[in-house]
């Protein structure tokens, strides 16, 4: 048990917190008024087609009108707005999550509900908890540890659990059939269409997908260098995927931050600036 409260609360620097707070809250601005905009929209659906989900039985949430929507929607991005500013950041940080949330849960009542939405939700229920950080603070926070190993579970457990729903649902079939063919004929690139002509390569892109993702869990247990190196795997497969079928996981890859040392590559980038800045200095000095 030691062994895993030590795990669990590995501390963090609280320079980390507010750099990946920055990404976070950017995204929700970004999400919510150019990629995910159908909980807008459902401002002025018939409330026929609305279809609670478990947190709508459970809250008693009725269908979504009009000026709900435009509260959520710009409500949610004035949240996000002074979030960014790291003044207040429980008060902003619960004021977005709650905003988010509630504007997704418009938009998957009516249908599809994405399940690289959901690591996103426990990014924006645990940062509130740590309070205030600075781009700067390299102090050790057992709660941000705590944070961060959070967000990094739930972001693998996006990957495993998915793997395990494909098997679940689509059975093996979903490995060994055209399942990646079909997704390139509906909504395919040049790049998925010429890989049409090469059909094992489609069908061997599954068999990678799933292991990949059922091996998800090993990134807990190898060292700091492969974890990076892991996370940037995944980048690339994420871009490969895009490049294909033009399906992106914007929020997951957000969270998938949360396994990087974000404030070395600032400091790193500092530095280059400033060097570049001196050597620029003397250059221009007579």
């Amino acid at each position: 048990m030691n062994r895993l409260s030590a795990w669990l609360f590995t501390p963090v620097p609280l320079a980390r917190v507010a750099l990946f707070r920055r990404f976070v809250y950017a995204f929700v601005i970004v999400d919510v008024l150019l990629l995910h905009t159908s909980g807008f929209r459902h401002g002025w659906a018939d409330p026929v087609w609305y279809q609670p989900l478990i947190m709508g039985e459970w809250l008693n949430i009725p269908a979504a009108d009009v000026a709900q929507v435009m509260i959520l929607k710009w409500g949610t991005v004035a949240a996000a707005a002074l979030a960014l500013t790291g003044r207040f950041p429980r008060l902003t940080g619960l004021l977005v999550a709650v905003g988010w949330i509630w504007y997704q849960y418009v938009a998957f009542a009516y249908g599809k509900v994405d399940h690289d939405r959901g690591d996103f939700v426990v990014a924006l229920a645990v940062l509130p908890l740590i309070g205030l950080a600075a781009a700067t603070d390299h102090r050790r926070s057992e709660s941000a540890g705590f944070a961060f190993r959070a967000m990094q579970l739930a972001a693998i457990a996006t990957y495993f659990l998915s793997a395990w729903a494909k098997v679940r649902f689509g059975g093996w079939d979903w490995v060994n059939s055209a399942t990646i063919t079909r997704a390139v004929i509906r909504r395919g690139t040049f790049l998925g269409d010429w890989l049409l002509h090469i059909p094992w390569s489609l069908h061997a892109f599954q068999w990678v997908l799933f292991s990949a993702e059922m091996l998800s869990p090993v990134i807990f247990f190898v060292g700091e260098k492969w974890r990076r190196r892991m996370v940037a795997a995944w980048f690339v497969f994420h871009a490969a995927t895009y490049s294909v079928i033009t399906i992106a996981f914007w929020p997951h890859l957000i969270m998938m931050l949360a396994f990087l040392p974000l404030e070395e590559y600032r400091d790193q980038v500092m530095s280059r600036w400033a060097r570049r800045r001196g050597r620029a200095r003397l250059r221009a000095t007579p």
